[in-house]
């Protein structure tokens, strides 16, 4: 998944696609790169799991998958930076008056 978000393109595919759900082609006309390349690009976040496709006759649609973003990146932090998920969990705690 880090990988897929490396690239600039990718990262600015992922942010047009916040907004809804985009073809192929509409993609592709937001950027000055060639077709097969931003077909390259769509490839590797569907790999990753940060997109969806589905086909609409014979057009090619994309949709952002959130939740996955959400949970490989909140994992990794709390791989990489435990102490962090454990201040979260009391400061939780205090703010719903459960003791910690």
């Amino acid at each position: 998944m880090f990988r897929a978000l490396a690239d600039p393109t990718r990262r600015q595919i992922l942010q047009d696609l916040r907004g809804g759900e985009l073809s192929a082609g509409e993609i592709a006309s937001r950027f000055s790169i060639k077709g097969p390349s931003v077909s390259r690009h769509l490839s590797i976040l569907k790999g990753a799991g940060l997109v969806r496709e589905r086909r609409d006759a014979n057009r090619i649609l994309y949709t952002l998958v959130e939740d996955r973003l959400a949970l490989c990146v909140g994992g990794f932090l709390s791989t990489v930076c435990p102490e962090q998920v454990v201040l979260r969990r009391r400061q939780s705690r205090r703010a719903a008056g459960t003791p910690t």
